[in-house]
C-alpha cells in the first residue's frame, strides 16, 4: 500500500523540482556567456597580435637579406609550400650557373638543398642539367680568337671636334660606345663565348702546365677579350672618354665621365661595365663567369687613379704642381679596392709593361727595370699576374716557340712568374701557341679600332659585320697608319 502524501507535500515538491530546474538553465545560460566571451576575446587577442606581428615583418628597418630568408625557411620548413617555391632564390643562381655552362656547380647547388632527397622536382632539375651537360664539347684551344680594344668613346664630338688632342689617333685605335654595343650583340648572335686565358690552359694536379677543358654545347665559339691602357691617360681628360673606374653603393664596377657641359655622371661608359650589364642580360654569352683582361700600363696609375710614384714625387722630372693636390696613397687604396672587385667579377689583370715600351726593341737591361717597377707600383694593386701583353704590335720573338736557353728575353719573363703573353696579329686568326714543355700559352691579338672597322673589314667578318656596326658620326675617310 503506497504511503499517503498530503497536497501541501506534492505542492512543495513540485516548487523545488520547478526551482532546480530553473538553476539548471540559469547555470548554463551563464556557462554560455562565458563561453562566448572567451571566444570573442581570444579572437580579438589574436587578431591585436597578427597586426602586431605583420606590422614588425614590414618595418623596412627590420628587412632581411634573401639569404637570411632563406636561411629561416631551412631552419622551419613550410610543408605547405612545395620545394620550388621554397628555394626559388636558390634556383635562380642554379640556373644562372647552367646559363653559363657550368652544370656541375649547378647540380651540386641543387643536391645541396634540404628536402632534396624527397623532391620529384628538384630531382627533375637535376635530371635536366645532367641531360644538358651530355650535349657539350671540348673546345680546341688552338681554335680560341682573340679581340683587343681600347677606351670608348663616350662622344664622338669632343673626340673629334676641333678640341680634340689627337682626332686622328682616336679615329684610328678607338671605337664609339655605340659601335661597342652593336659589336657585342653580333657577337652573342653570332654564338660566341667569353673565355679567359687561365681556362685555356693552366697548371694541373700533377704540376704540369696543360691544356684546359672548355666544354660548350655545339654552336658555341670560345673568345677571349681584352682592353689595352685602362689607365684613363691625363690627356683624355674632356675629350669624350670616362676618367676612371668606380665602385657604386652596390659594389658594381662603373664610370665616371664628365660631359662637354662639365657634369660628372656615373654610368656605363666603357668596355668593363658595359660588358657586365650584358652578361647579366645574357649568362650564356660568359663561359663560368669569365669577361675579359685588363692591360695595365703604371706610368700615369691604373683604373683612373694616380698611383704612380710620380706624382707624390716633386723631385721628379715630370712631376707638375696640379700633382700637389694628389693624395697618392689614398689612390693606391682605391685602387687596389678596384682591382680586388674586378677579380671577384671575372676580370684578368695583366701587365702591360710600366712604362708601354716596345719589348722587341728594347734591351734586356730596361726590360728588367721596367719590369720591376711594374711589379712595384702595380703588381702590389693587382696582386699577382702572369700575363703579359705585348704593347705597339711587338713580340719577344718570331713565330717559332720561345725557348728558356736561346731567348733571354722569355727567359727573363719566365723566371718573373708570366706564363700567358699576347702579341699583335691581325692576319692569322686565330693565331695560338701552347708548349706545355716551356709552360707557356700564346695567343695572337685581333685588334678592332676604327682603322680596323673601315679597312679589315673582312678579317672582322667571322666575328661581326663592321658596315652595320660602324658610327656614322666617325669621320671619314679613316686615317691610315
Amino acid at each position: 500500500m503506497a504511503a499517503y502524501r498530503s497536497p501541501r507535500y506534492e505542492e512543495e515538491r513540485k516548487r523545488k523540482r520547478r526551482k532546480a530546474i530553473l538553476m539548471r538553465i540559469l547555470v548554463a545560460l551563464v556557462l554560455c556567456g562565458i563561453l562566448t566571451a572567451l571566444f570573442f576575446g581570444v579572437r580579438a587577442a589574436y587578431r591585436r597580435i597578427r597586426g602586431w606581428v605583420n606590422s614588425v615583418m614590414n618595418d623596412p628597418l627590420l628587412e632581411t637579406t634573401e639569404a637570411a630568408s632563406t636561411a629561416a625557411r631551412e631552419t622551419i620548413p613550410l610543408e605547405t609550400e612545395d620545394p620550388v617555391t621554397r628555394y626559388a632564390a636558390e634556383l635562380r643562381t642554379a640556373e644562372k650557373l647552367a646559363l653559363s655552362y657550368d652544370y656541375d656547380a649547378a647540380v651540386s647547388l641543387v643536391q645541396s638543398l634540404p628536402g632534396y632527397s624527397n623532391s620529384d622536382e628538384l630531382k627533375g632539375i637535376v635530371q635536366d642539367y645532367l641531360k644538358a651537360k651530355t650535349l657539350l664539347y671540348r673546345q680546341d684551344i688552338s681554335k680560341v680568337c682573340h679581340l683587343y680594344f681600347h677606351s670608348l668613346i663616350v662622344d664622338p664630338s669632343l673626340a673629334f671636334g676641333s678640341r680634340s688632342n689627337n682626332p686622328d689617333r682616336y679615329n684610328q685605335n678607338m671605337i664609339t660606345l655605340e659601335e661597342f654595343r652593336k659589336i657585342l650583340q653580333q657577337l652573342y648572335d653570332n654564338g660566341y663565348v667569353l673565355v679567359s686565358l687561365h681556362q685555356m690552359a693552366g697548371v694541373d694536379e700533377f704540376g704540369n702546365f696543360a691544356s684546359g677543358q672548355i666544354l660548350l654545347p655545339d654552336g658555341k665559339k670560345p673568345f677571349v677579350l681584352s682592353v689595352d691602357d685602362v689607365q684613363y691617360y691625363e690627356e683624355l681628360n674632356g675629350q669624350g672618354f670616362a676618367s676612371r673606374i668606380v665602385l657604386d653603393a652596390e659594389n658594381r664596377p662603373l664610370c665616371e665621365y664628365t660631359g662637354s657641359d662639365g657634369q660628372t655622371v656615373i654610368g656605363d661608359y666603357d668596355i668593363i661595365p658595359v660588358l657586365e650589364s650584358f652578361v647579366e642580360m645574357h649568362p650564356d654569352f660568359s663561359y663560368r663567369g669569365a669577361k675579359g683582361c685588363l692591360a695595365l700600363t703604371g706610368y700615369e696609375g691604373i683604373l683612373g687613379y694616380r698611383t704612380a710614384a710620380l706624382y707624390g714625387n716633386p723631385s721628379d722630372p715630370d712631376y707638375k704642381s696640379s700633382y700637389a693636390s694628389i693624395n697618392v696613397e689614398e689612390e693606391r687604396n682605391a685602387a687596389k679596392k678596384v682591382c680586388d672587385r674586378l677579380k671577384e667579377l671575372g676580370w684578368e689583370l695583366a701587365c702591360h709593361t710600366w712604362g708601354h715600351i716596345n719589348v722587341e726593341n728594347a734591351d734586356l737591361t730596361r726590360i728588367q727595370a721596367d719590369t720591376q717597377r711594374w711589379q712595384s707600383e702595380v703588381g702590389s694593386l693587382t696582386g699577382k699576374t702572369d700575363i703579359l701583353i705585348f704593347t705597339s704590335g711587338t713580340d719577344i720573338g718570331n713565330w717559332r716557340n720561345y725557348s728558356s736557353e736561346e731567348n733571354e728575353k722569355y727567359a727573363f719573363f719566365k723566371s718573373q712568374g708570366f706564363r700567358y703573353f699576347c702579341p699583335v696579329d691581325a692576319y692569322t686568326i686565330p693565331w695560338v701557341q701552347f708548349n706545355s714543355s716551356e709552360g707557356y700559352l700564346r695567343q695572337g691579338r685581333v685588334p678592332v679600332n676604327g682603322y680596323s672597322l673601315a679597312y679589315r673589314k673582312e678579317k672582322l667578318a667571322v666575328f661581326f659585320d663592321a658596315d652595320s656596326v660602324f658610327d656614322r658620326s666617325r669621320p671619314t675617310p679613316v686615317p691610315g697608319y
